[in-house]
């Protein structure tokens, strides 16, 4: 799905409002379904308020409180009139008991049936599961790596790289001063991978050196550097 925040940029970059190079950064992230960072939400967002007359909305309305599904109630003849239309073989008009035996002996039957097949499904989807992923990232690698290797005053930052673990990974930016610049919080996907934003730009962005950029999950913590000219 489409970011909505895509809409206010285009909107910005019609009426040459803002800056144009991280304007069309931003537009590019939202079009490939990339990650926006805050920094940037904000960076738009003030735009937006200032030459738009309006707050650009990014969070979906609350769904309506869903109602109650009321309790089905099945009565006994609709069931048994069900039970007695699944078995052709036998008129609806046996009442003895021997014959009602052969009933359930035959449900009986069917269930099995039903169980064995149900089996066999489950092991052709593992056995699928099984190539896909063939298609993940190493499991034993954990790596963090920037677009560029040198960032000028105002350049959007693309960083990716890949985990070997779950859940949430921990970003941050320290300038030469190691001094801590920039971070965010980011969910790994489903294949392994991760990515984000940044603008090199702000508090602690004064100076030109190398800067260390650090991804940190459970297990360890790897780092990559990149030159700054402010």
């Amino acid at each position: 799905m489409t970011d909505p925040l895509i809409d206010d940029v285009k909107t910005l970059l019609d009426k040459e409002k803002g800056d144009e190079r991280i304007l069309k950064q931003i537009c590019r992230a939202c079009e490939n379904n990339e990650v926006i960072s805050n920094y940037e939400r904000n960076y738009v967002r003030k735009l937006a308020e200032k030459y738009l007359g309006r707050v650009p909305e990014f969070e979906e309305k609350q769904h309506a409180e869903e109602k109650p599904i009321p309790d089905v109630i099945f009565s006994k003849t609709s069931l048994k009139q069900n039970l007695e239309t699944s078995q052709t073989t036998y008129p609806r008009t046996m009442k003895s008991k021997s014959k009602n035996t052969k009933i359930l002996l035959g449900i009986g039957g069917t269930i099995i049936a039903i169980i064995i097949i149900i089996g066999e499904s489950f092991s052709g989807i593992s056995y699928i599961k099984s190539d896909d992923s063939k298609t993940t990232v190493d499991s034993s690698s954990f790596s963090i790596q920037t677009d560029l290797p040198t960032y000028q005053k105002g350049d959007i930052i693309s960083i990716s790289g890949a985990s070997n673990t779950s859940g949430k990974i921990n970003l941050s930016i320290e300038n030469p001063n190691g001094q801590l610049i920039w971070s965010e919080q980011i969910s790994v996907k489903s294949n392994g991978k991760f990515s984000t934003l940044a603008i090199a730009g702000g508090p602690g962005w004064d100076k030109s050196g190398t800067f260390t950029i650090k991804a940190e999950n459970n297990l360890e913590t790897v780092s990559k550097t990149f030159s700054f000219t402010a």
